[in-house]
Order: C-alpha cells, then structure tokens, then sequence
C-alpha cells in the first residue's frame, strides 16, 4: 500500500466525485482524533496598534509564517512557561546558599 514501510498507515477512504460525466477514485487520509478536552473553545482577542501590526507583518512576510494564530499561540505560552519556570518556588527564598557565604 505504502512506499515505504517504516511510514504509519492511516485509513484510507474512497470518495466518489463527479466531474462532469467521469467518476474519479480519490483516496482520501482521515486525520487522527484530537482528544475532546484538546480541542481549542475558547476565544482570546488581543488589540495591537499599527507599529505592531506593522511589524508583526513584517516578521510574517519575511519569514514565511503561514499559520499566524500557531505562531501567536506558542510565542505567548512559551513566554508563560518560561516565566513560571523562573518563579517556581524554592526552598530558600533568598539566593541558593554557597560554599563560600559565612554563615553566623
């Protein structure tokens, strides 16, 4: 069925299409399944003004972004969970102690 076998096979539906009096075998790949609780339902809108919109559009042209709300979600949750990495709670609230601090 596949070329090569070390690719994973997906099931393969044939769908009928009429084009003009021919009937054309098409088959087509049916994408996996997202989990439902992976599913994007909510709407978050941001407001930019034209300097960002600008260079926002710039970034995009110039380096072929073609799916800009994937690109805008993973700039935004990467900057989160950089941030929470940096403020994960610590057993000692001050700096990590070391060999050469005195201790009195």
């Amino acid at each position: 069925m596949y070329k090569n076998k070390n690719r994973k096979a997906f099931p393969v539906f044939i769908s009928f299409y009429l084009w003009g009096n021919e009937k054309f075998l098409l088959p087509l790949r049916r994408r996996p399944q997202k989990e439902e609780r992976l599913k994007r339902t909510r709407r978050m809108t941001i407001m930019l003004n034209p300097r960002e919109t600008e260079a926002l559009n710039t970034y995009f042209r110039r380096y072929k972004v073609r799916n800009r709300s994937k690109f805008m979600r993973e700039a935004i949750i990467t900057a989160v969970l950089r941030k929470f990495d940096e403020d994960y709670p610590t057993l000692f609230e001050n700096e990590s102690p070391t060999l050469f601090d005195s201790q009195e």
